[in-house]
């Protein structure tokens, strides 16, 4: 699994200005079955997105982000072995 923290580099009125395509690109990750799950940091510096897949396949992804493309935030992706989980939420081991 992945921790794909973004955090914005620019004022959030650029990213205001980009979440309905942000969010687009969220919503395929999600139906490409990458993304499992996603949020805003509070206080609002950016988000965190939970992912599966191949490494190079989630950077890959995270390079076509339009926050990306348009330099409003960076992404760091962390790859992390998830040992134990609570009751329902094996599939997140891997």
């Amino acid at each position: 699994m992945f921790i794909l923290s973004l955090t914005y580099v620019k004022p959030t009125d650029e990213a205001d200005r980009l979440m309905e395509p942000h969010m687009a690109w969220v919503n395929a990750g999600y139906d490409s079955g990458m993304f499992l799950a996603s949020g805003r940091k509070n206080p609002r510096t950016g988000g965190v997105i939970l992912a599966k897949g191949d490494r190079a396949a989630i950077e890959a992804y995270v390079a076509t982000d339009p926050f990306t493309v348009e330099g409003v935030a960076v992404y760091e992706v962390t790859e992390v072995t998830v040992m134990r989980t609570a009751a329902g939420m094996d599939g997140l081991k891997g």
